[in-house]
């Protein structure tokens, strides 16, 4: 068994119809740029009906079609806020959670543990979380139940060094599961990373299940300059 392999990350997702929502964090290959990406997937006519917006500091999502959108609890949230020269990504309204901490001058660490997994039992769906930092560094969060009955929260951190080509992945299922969804297990997983936000975003759109997916967001930013270039894809709309 090689610890260090990197996995091939359009092959992850092209043989998994429902990794749920999903986080990368990396740096590419030349050393130059840090990148972050986060998708959503969805079953529900509800949890579909969404599409991914661009705001001053990031995103949020919001209904594609308003007279569809049945119940906004935990869909309709603000998954990506730039704070300083830090990036925030999660699943969730967890992020301004972090982003008010981090604005105090406190840590995301305390921030996640205010917080847990939905509340949307059986499932209770992990809370995932990133942050990118400007030197390419990055942080990485789950937030799980420790049991079935979601009885009590576990909590898991991780710290990575920038290095060039890797990546690492984090989501909230394993796979799709009737009637209870597993959640993911383990550390984030080892990726590659491309040079070319192109690239990546095509892997990883293309690669997503078509029925399931949802929307996709992409950014890279010079690890010098903070200047940076993002892609938004929605399947609504397209």
């Amino acid at each position: 068994m090689n610890v260090y392999e990197i996995g091939n990350l359009s092959k992850m997702l092209a043989n998994n119809t429902y990794p749920g929502r999903g986080i990368v964090l990396g740096v590419t290959p030349d050393g130059t740029k840090s990148v972050a990406a986060y998708f959503i997937m969805g079953r529900s006519v509800n949890s579909r009906n969404r599409v991914f917006v661009q705001e001053p500091d990031g995103i949020r999502t919001e209904a594609y079609d308003p007279a569809l959108m049945k119940d906004p609890h935990l869909i309709i949230y603000h998954p990506v806020r730039q704070i300083g020269q830090g990036l925030i990504v999660t699943n969730g309204d967890q992020t301004d959670t972090i982003w008010e901490h981090l604005a105090k001058g406190e840590s995301w660490e305390a921030a996640l543990r205010t917080r847990q997994f939905e509340d949307d039992g059986p499932n209770w769906t992990p809370r995932i979380s990133g942050l990118l930092a400007g030197d390419g560094s990055y942080k990485m969060s789950i937030l799980k139940a420790a049991d079935q009955s979601g009885s009590a929260c576990t909590r898991f951190f991780w710290e990575y060094p920038a290095v060039s080509g890797l990546g690492h992945f984090l989501h909230t299922y394993v796979c799709d599961g009737n009637p209870v969804i597993p959640t993911f297990q383990g550390e984030p997983e080892r990726v590659s990373i491309p040079d070319d936000i192109e690239v990546f975003t095509k892997e990883l759109w293309e690669n997503l299940n078509e029925n399931n997916k949802i929307s996709l967001f992409v950014r890279y930013t010079d690890l010098k300059t903070g200047a940076y270039e993002q892609r938004i894809i929605n399947k609504q709309g397209e």
